[in-house]
C-alpha cells in the first residue's frame, strides 16, 4: 500500500511540475472565459453556469489527460457603484486528471473563486468590466492549493448579434511557494471571443494565451501557450448551452500540445425583467 501511494503521489508531482496548463502557475484555467460576453452588463437576477472541459496533451511518452469542472454562482443584486452594475461571482473548481507518468484517474477540488465584478455600459452596444477577488487557499495536495488576488479587464462589444470580447486576467500569488514546495510564479491570461448569433444559434473563432509573469527564481522553467478553436451555441432563451473545441498552437515548457473540448452550460434561476429588455439569454444586448 505504501509502495502505491508512493508511486501515485510522484506520478501527481511529475503532472503538477510540468504538463497541464490548468494546473500550472495560473490559478484561472486558460480560456475560461471563452465564449462569454466578460465586458458587458447582466440582468438582474441570479445565475447558474458550469463550464466543463476535457483536455489531452501530448507529452512524452504518455499523454496527459484530466477533465476540469467549473460550477458556479453568479448574482446580480441591481446595485450600481461607480456607475457600473455589480455581479458578484462565486466559482468552484473540481478537477479529475490521469498524469503523463500514467496510473489511475486522481479528483480533487481546486481553489475557489469569490469575486465582485463592475460593468460599465459606454455605449449601446459597447460594455467595459473590472473584476477584483481571490481564490482562496484550500488544504489540498492535488492541485493549486495557494490564495492569490485576481484582477480581470474585459471589454464586449456586442451589437447586430456579435459577441466581440477580450478578457485579460491578471493572477498575484500571496506566496509564491506552498507546504509542498511548490513555486508558482504570478500570470497573465487572455481570452478572445468574435460570435455571430444566427437566430438561436451562435458560432465563431475563439482563442486563449497564457503565461507565466518574470520571476528572479535562478531555474525556473517560464510556461506559456496559445490555443485556436471554434465554437457553437444555442439559446433557449432562460438557458443557453455552447460548445467548442481548442487546440493548441504554441506550447512553452508544458511538454506537448493540448487538444480540449469544453461544454458549458447557463441557467437563470431568477430573473428580473426590466424596461426596455425583454427576456432574453445571457447574451442578450439590450440591457439598461
Amino acid at each position: 500500500m505504501h509502495s502505491s501511494k508512493t508511486t501515485i503521489l510522484a506520478a501527481l508531482a511529475i503532472f503538477l511540475a510540468s504538463s497541464t496548463s490548468a494546473l500550472a502557475a495560473s490559478a484561472a484555467q486558460p480560456g475560461q472565459t471563452l465564449g462569454l460576453p466578460t465586458g458587458a452588463q447582466l440582468p438582474i437576477g441570479l445565475i447558474l453556469l458550469d463550464t466543463s472541459s476535457f483536455g489531452i496533451r501530448d507529452t512524452s511518452p504518455n499523454r496527459t489527460e484530466n477533465n476540469i469542472n467549473l460550477p458556479g454562482l453568479v448574482w446580480v443584486p441591481g446595485v450600481h457603484l461607480f456607475g457600473g452594475r455589480l455581479h458578484m461571482i462565486f466559482i468552484q473548481p473540481v478537477v479529475v486528471t490521469r498524469p503523463a507518468a500514467g496510473g489511475r484517474y486522481q479528483s480533487g477540488i481546486g481553489v475557489p473563486l469569490v469575486a465582485a465584478q463592475l460593468a460599465w455600459k459606454i455605449a449601446p452596444d459597447f460594455s467595459v468590466s473590472y473584476l477584483l477577488g481571490g481564490y482562496l487557499p484550500v488544504e489540498t495536495q492535488f492541485v493549486i492549493n495557494q490564495g492569490s488576488l485576481q484582477q480581470r479587464f474585459a471589454a464586449t462589444y456586442n451589437g447586430d448579434g456579435w459577441n466581440l470580447t477580450g478578457n485579460l486576467l491578471y493572477g498575484t500569488y500571496f506566496d509564491a511557494t506552498n507546504k509542498q514546495g511548490a513555486f508558482y510564479p504570478d500570470f497573465l491570461n487572455l481570452d478572445v471571443t468574435a460570435t455571430k448569433k444566427f437566430g438561436k444559434w451562435e458560432i465563431g473563432p475563439v482563442a486563449f494565451g497564457s503565461t507565466d509573469l518574470p520571476t528572479n527564481r535562478p531555474g525556473y522553467r517560464h510556461q506559456g501557450q496559445i490555443a485556436v478553436g471554434g465554437l457553437v451555441g444555442y439559446n433557449f432563451g432562460d438557458y443557453f448551452i455552447q460548445g467548442f473545441v481548442t487546440r493548441d498552437v504554441v506550447e512553452r515548457n508544458y511538454g506537448g500540445y493540448d487538444t480540449r473540448a469544453w461544454l458549458r452550460g447557463v441557467f437563470f434561476l431568477y430573473k428580473q425583467t426590466e424596461p426596455g429588455g425583454p427576456m432574453g439569454g445571457l447574451l442578450a444586448r439590450n440591457q439598461p
